[in-house]
């Protein structure tokens, strides 16, 4: 509970301490390659993981800055809170003015305030509030917004300006995470898997800012040929640094924007599944941390989904490489059912794919985390109903030595789902097929859990198995039981052999310790 309580502590006051580094503009810098056509598979991957840590220098070049027309300051230079000029509405101002108008109000927008504290600039607040609703409706329909005369489309400058704004306000230092936090008090500490999710108190305001930028991408008007300029490669990275936020109203909007993305520029493709790639090795192989991991899958799952056949060797090698190593992570059961639906989907659509996959669970396959085995016996069932018999007899040796150790499993959870396999009539099908080689490898674990299983209800589901076999082919089940027996049966000639010979060399030692002459054992 102590601990518990200086975890809280210390990551309320590290998330204040980044109140203000939070709330300078941090725009994302140009990437040379990422505005001519054939840029979606140009510069290799780099993502930036050290958002965390740094946060632009308010006096960087690159930084979006609030323009001198759109504040008016404290006269006698004092460092007070900027009062916002007050603007029309875009309807009630001629067309030719709306650019100029729209650009006033994206200075607003780029303004950066405390939004931790309720007291602090609350007119200031609010008259961005207002900028930011007028902003999403005008870019989601510019006529309704700004009248029937409006122009379809905003100028490349605007857009720019735009990107910018929404730059400022969202790429921002994350504040440090729970596990972060509690490892600077106690490094041996393990993360509070019922903390509750953090909830960033700017959310509000920074909902409208993704909605401004959702509108925007999805926006029919919106050119893919000018937008590329701005929304680049540069900007997609930083997107996915934002995933690891620990406010998971903020990754869903994440998601939903960066699909929006992939779908509308083509172009990026390339570059957002490397970049993807990139997240999953680091998370695998490095950090085993990361809040967006399902978020990302979700969005691969839908990727995976529109795969054309035959399948390309590049996403052969994503499965081999990135999904299927995720298996690995303690945190699996996190993210576990949007990877397991992507693993599916590989399968169903190259059914030739279902050997490497299997193999993969197995490699992966936990040792002492019984509720990790529970996950993996669902998805192994989920991909055998989309396997192929040519595909099911390539592994089904070192599988079912696997599902019989499963059986055998003193977790009453992990043998029921094993034996739960046997209400699948694809996979008992297969099983029928390959009776020859499966029954002699799971006959010994059946008779096991009849004689010797505590739970009642898997040795009833063990017997109902076992019934299925004989009625299935009795010849091939008498024949398993015959070899069972006499393997029984050596088995109990060689402990006996071994408790004589025990036996003989304690009488050896007890010769011996009585002062007897040796004693000589044949």
């Amino acid at each position: 509970m102590f601990n518990k309580i200086i975890k809280r502590g210390n990551r309320k006051g590290a998330r204040g301490d980044n109140a203000e580094a939070a709330a300078r503009p941090a725009a994302p810098s140009s990437s040379s390659g990422s505005g001519g056509g054939g840029a979606g598979a140009a510069a290799p991957v780099t993502v930036n993981h050290a958002s965390r840590a740094t946060a632009p220098s308010p006096s960087s070049p690159t930084s979006p800055h609030v323009a001198p027309s759109a504040l008016a300051t404290n006269p006698a230079g004092a460092a007070s809170p900027p009062l916002l000029e007050p603007l029309p509405l875009l309807r009630d101002v001629a067309a030719a003015d709306r650019p100029g108008l729209f650009l006033r109000k994206l200075r607003i927008v780029a303004a950066l305030f405390d939004l931790s504290d309720s007291l602090k600039h609350p007119r200031e607040k609010e008259a961005k509030r207002q900028a930011l609703l007028e902003l999403v409706d005008y870019v989601q329909a510019p006529a309704q917004a700004a009248g029937a005369n409006a122009p379809t489309r905003l100028p490349d400058h605007v857009q720019e300006a735009l990107v910018a704004a929404i730059s400022a306000n969202i790429f921002r230092p994350l504040p440090p995470a729970l596990h972060e936090s509690a490892a600077a008090i106690d490094p041996g500490a393990a993360p509070d898997e019922e903390e509750e999710p953090y909830l960033d108190p700017s959310w509000p305001h920074l909902q409208l800012v993704y909605e401004l930028l959702l509108r925007y991408v999805v926006s029919p008007d919106t050119d893919t040929k000018v937008a590329k300029r701005y929304v680049d490669h540069a900007f997609v990275l930083r997107l996915l640094d934002l995933f690891d936020s620990e406010d998971p109203r903020e990754r869903e909007y994440l998601k939903t924007v960066l699909h929006r993305i992939y779908g509308k520029f083509m172009v990026h493709r390339p570059f957002i599944r490397k970049a993807i790639n990139n997240v999953f090795y680091r998370f695998i192989f490095e950090t085993q941390r990361h809040n967006g991991i399902g978020e990302l899958l979700e969005i691969l799952g839908s990727i995976i989904n529109g795969f054309a056949l035959p399948m390309k060797e590049e996403h052969k090698l994503f499965l081999a490489r990135a999904l299927i190593p995720l298996h690995k992570p303690k945190s699996v059961a996190i993210y576990h059912q949007q990877l397991s639906y992507c693993i599916v989907q590989f399968v169903e659509k190259d059914y030739k794919l279902a050997d490497t996959v299997i193999r993969g669970l197995l490699k992966y396959w936990p040792v002492t985390n019984c509720q990790k085995e529970v996950l993996f016996l669902g998805e192994l069932e989920e991909v055998l109903e989309a396997t192929q018999p040519a595909e099911f007899q390539r592994c089904m040796v070192p599988l079912f030595k696997q599902i019989g150790r499963c059986l055998n499993s003193s977790h009453f959870q992990v043998a029921e789902r094993a034996l739960f396999l046997w209400n699948n009539d694809h996979i008992v099908s297969l099983i029928a097929q390959n009776r020859v080689v499966i029954f002699p490898i799971i006959f010994e674990a059946l008779e096991r859990n009849i004689q010797s299983h505590w739970n009642q209800a898997v040795h009833g589901l063990t017997a109902n198995v076992r019934k299925m076999f004989l009625d299935m082919d009795s010849e091939l089940f008498e024949e398993c039981q015959q070899q069972y027996m006499e393997k029984q049966a050596k088995a109990k000639e060689i402990q006996e052999q071994r408790e004589s010979a025990w036996r003989q060399l304690e009488a050896v030692v007890a010769a011996k310790a009585a002062g007897d002459d040796m004693v000589l054992v044949n």
